[in-house]
């Protein structure tokens, strides 16, 4: 993944323009594939409320967001292996 800046407003429009690509069965994906992997409790969390917030980044934090997305980043780079 690359790296963002959360305080430059160019990258977490960015971000936020990446996470409003996933749909709801998307991140429900995902989560399926965390819960195998076993991943984390609090990384499973993480994915949920994702999918709680599909396409509306506008109501999570830079933060949320940049979790998010490693976590996407780090599942589909295992998938591939």
């Amino acid at each position: 993944m690359a790296t963002y800046d959360l305080n430059d407003p160019t990258d977490l429009d960015i971000m936020r323009g990446q996470f409003n690509m996933y749909s709801a069965d998307d991140w429900q994906e995902y989560i399926e594939e965390g819960e195998e992997r076993q991943i984390g409790y609090k990384n499973i969390n993480i994915l949920k409320t994702a999918q709680r917030k599909a396409g509306i980044a506008k109501y999570l934090s830079p933060k949320v967001i940049q979790w998010v997305l490693s976590l996407v980043d780090q599942l589909d780079a295992d998938e591939e292996e």
